[in-house]
């Protein structure tokens, strides 16, 4: 409705497009009967001010390598996002260039806010909506994914930009709230990136005092101010919200400001209805009911009756600002791409790769091959060798541990890997933080980058909510976690996984692969670093394990397809099969080898990655485990759920469905019943439950 009302001058403009920001949230909400209006509509001047006057981003080129990133933390206000991704004309795909292609949030997906398939799901979603950077809801997630991104730029800048060509020198936006920064995982990276100076980072934080049970007095009641300059953060407050001038003032000191990262405190007040009226009911909890949205708009100078309502001199307002200042940024920003790529060719073809998820063509080239060796190695030891290979022919490749590369590994050694802490080098170092660590990997995924980082697998618990939101968002983050089993020994059950195989298998559109050998670990990198849109979790012994003779059994590749026969029956037609991953493989195979010496033809089947196997068609599948033969064991040192699905209802597992013990590995081996003669005992017990069966 052009025109709707008589309004003149900058600030009347501007007004009219914070109150649109804030009228789409309200009947966005109201609409869906679902959500939460209160934050988008008190942090509306502050998301305009960010958008319209400062974030360097192209509405009609949304992927655009340089643009700034903007991370919604408090995902629950996604109504403030869709707003602005809607009022900026944010296009669905396209490169700028054309007029005519769809807008990332039409109007239509915000009046069906919450509903299926529309553009706009009750939290942001990375891989639903452009113009979304990461997917948000978990509070304080996406303040830790904003430090990855800020990580990424960091080591981008260091490695592409040459003089004259700052071609990557992107900043971080996001905003959170008093849960965000009550969740342990923003104190994590927020203490990272005060330690790592990042100066490309800012937080602004709505401090406006309320959760869902009520005041903030009721668990929260620290100095936010003193803590975050003792992370050595640079903090500045606006005490108003609606202040746009004072927003303004405070991100151009963030601007300027090099040593640190930067937190704007800003003050607001979740009022609707009648001036100076305050609620939860809107910031957390329930829509506000239609007699207090016509209250809210009369007290906006809003038509109160209209619905959805987007006055043409607001979008106007947005093609003036942010469209043609974004446009001519990307124009820019191409121009000057153009030339690097004329210097630089072959910086730039790694750019163009990195962007495209691709790998270099000789990514592969230098990966060992490990000979057969009884005593053989641990996996986490061929791991280490695998990756470094690796990491040499592909420089985007970066990472670390939480704490713990010595033992997982993973430090990058060959000549000039350096350390992150000038953010030039691969070899990063996040401290005892794993859930953050989790999330920073994410960030640092989005922003195409391919991170690594390591644990130990008991403290994947620790990462959990990360790792599940990367699957989600099919970010290719690889996660390096060893100590696998009870076998790591006298450190006892608080760090022997158990639980924790299943756990991960569990997790949707998640690679798990526990490599048998070192071969196998090979073939485990070279899976790992082909996916594109997966993330993937690495399991790896601490102990050493046989390799295996590729001589005598099948070829390594087999891993490619998640499950593969490994040793097989002489005559071809198994009575019995062992099935393993990981370091129970090796037990298989000297379980197999004592059968055949007593006439007993066995099938070993090495299963390290079941999601793989399972994406097999079914003919592979039964030519690997026959339908037929029902006579099966499963062998691995964790809990047998899971297992059912392979053994079926008249097979057995052995592993562990209690916790572990302290004690040196071997002799835990032996308790728990890790051996040779018992793998041998339960396939002659299985061979003896299918004769029978056959006899009845």
């Amino acid at each position: 409705m052009k025109g709707m009302m008589t309004m003149s001058g900058q600030q009347s403009v501007e007004q009219l497009s914070i109150n649109t920001i804030r009228t789409l949230a309200m009947d966005a909400v109201q609409a869906a009967n679902s959500g939460h209006p209160g934050t988008p509509m008190a942090l509306a001047p502050v998301a305009y001010c960010l958008w319209n006057r400062f974030l360097r981003f192209d509405p009609g080129d949304p992927g655009w390598p340089n643009r700034d990133r903007f991370v919604l933390s408090v995902g629950h206000a996604s109504m403030l996002l869709y707003a602005i991704l809607h009022l900026c004309e944010v296009r669905a795909a396209g490169d700028g260039e054309t007029s005519g292609d769809r807008l990332a949030v039409p109007l239509d997906d915000i009046k069906r806010f919450r509903q299926l398939d529309s553009k706009c799901p009750g939290h942001p979603e990375q891989h639903c909506t452009m113009g979304v950077e990461t997917t948000t809801g978990p509070l304080g997630q996406g303040l830790a994914n904003s430090v990855g991104m800020a990580i990424a730029q960091r080591w981008m800048a260091r490695y592409f930009n040459r003089p004259g060509f700052n071609v990557i020198d992107y900043e971080v936006f996001s905003f959170c709230g008093d849960g965000c920064l009550m969740e342990g995982v923003s104190s994590e990276a927020a203490s990272l990136a005060g330690h790592l100076r990042l100066s490309n980072l800012c937080w602004v934080y709505d401090n406006n005092r309320i959760t869902i049970e009520g005041n903030t007095e009721l668990a929260f009641s620290e100095d936010v101010a003193a803590r975050f300059r003792a992370y050595r953060w640079n903090v500045s407050r606006v005490n108003d919200a609606n202040d746009l001038e004072a927003l303004t003032k405070a991100f151009d000191s963030f601007k300027h400001e090099t040593e640190s990262p930067s937190l704007i405190i800003v003050d607001s007040h979740i009022a609707f209805g009648a001036p100076n009226k305050q609620d939860t009911h809107g910031a957390h909890g329930e829509p506000l009911g239609e007699e207090e949205i016509r209250l809210a708009k009369k007290n906006y100078g809003w038509p109160e009756d209209a619905k959805f309502l987007v006055p043409e001199e607001v979008l106007a307002h947005f093609r003036s600002g942010i469209g043609a200042r974004g446009k001519a940024e990307r124009h820019a920003w191409t121009t000057m791409f153009h030339a690097y790529q004329e210097k630089y060719p072959e910086l730039a073809d790694q750019l163009s790769k990195m962007e495209g998820r691709q790998l270099p063509e000789s990514w592969d080239k230098e990966l060992p091959e490990f000979p057969a060796d009884p005593k053989g190695l641990a996996s986490r030891a061929s791991s280490g060798k695998v990756l470094n290979a690796i990491a040499r022919e592909v420089p985007w490749l970066i990472g670390g541990s939480a704490d713990l590369a010595p033992s997982t590994k993973t430090l990058l050694t060959f000549e000039g890997a350096g350390e992150f802490q000038d953010g030039g080098g691969r070899n990063m170092h996040f401290g005892v933080r794993e859930h953050a660590m989790g999330s920073i990997l994410s960030g640092m995924a989005l922003s195409k980058v391919r991170p690594y980082g390591a644990g130990f697998l008991i403290f994947s618990d620790y990462g959990r909510p990360a790792i599940r939101l990367a699957a989600m968002m099919k970010v290719p983050v690889i996660y390096v976690f060893t100590h696998d089993s009870i076998s790591l020994g006298e450190d006892g059950p608080t760090h022997q996984p158990i639980e924790h195989l299943a756990s991960l298998r569990a997790i949707p559109d998640l690679m798990v692969i526990r490599p048998g050998d070192a071969n196998e670990v090979v073939e485990a990198w070279r899976v790992i670093m082909q996916l594109q849109r997966q993330p993937a979790v690495l399991v790896l012994t601490r102990q050493a394990i046989p390799t295996l003779d590729r001589t005598r059994y099948a070829p390594a590749s087999g891993l490619a397809k998640g499950a593969y026969v490994l040793a097989e029956a002489e005559n071809g037609k198994p009575e019995v099969l062992l099935l393993a991953s990981g370091s129970e493989v090796s037990l298989c195979v000297q379980a197999y080898e004592e059968l055949k010496k007593e006439g007993i033809h066995a099938r070993v089947v090495s299963m390290p990655a079941w999601r793989l196997f399972e994406q097999q068609g079914r003919e592979y599948q039964d030519s690997v485990l026959p339908p037929e033969v029902t006579a099966r064991v499963s062998i691995e040192q964790a809990t047998t759920f899971g297992w059912s699905k392979y053994v079926g209802s008249s097979g057995t597992s052995l592993g562990i469905d209690t916790y572990g013990a302290s004690a040196p590995y071997k002799d835990l081996l032996q308790h728990f019943g890790f051996t040779v003669d018992r793998v041998v005992a339960a396939a002659k017990q299985q061979l003896e439950t299918a004769v029978n069966a056959e006899v009845r």
